[in-house]
């Protein structure tokens, strides 16, 4: 996927470029349950200093990003704010 000018803005100036980016992508291994939330903890922390944060959550609702930290939420996260935006029966059997 290309992305348009305003997507290449703020990737540019996200808090997350750089080494420590691997906080916010699971690894190849498989990762404890605390493992897991430290690394999401470390990569939120990154998330709440960053100038993009919101226009991250946006791109990666609007993709429907499956993987990682984005915008200061996992997937899990990302999901319910899908979920409740869904009109009809599918958001209430989600619930």
């Amino acid at each position: 996927m290309i992305a348009n000018r305003g997507e290449v803005i703020w990737q540019a100036k996200a808090a997350c470029r750089g080494p420590h980016a691997i906080v916010f992508f699971p690894p190849s291994h498989p990762e404890r349950k605390d493992e897991r939330m430290a690394r999401e903890r470390i990569a939120k922390e990154i998330c709440r200093t960053c100038t993009a944060m919101q226009d991250c959550l946006d791109y990666a609702i609007r993709i429907r990003e499956a993987n990682g930290i984005w915008g200061g939420l996992n997937e899990a996260e990302r999901k319910q704010i899908i979920d409740r935006a869904l009109p009809g029966p599918r958001a209430a059997a989600s619930a």
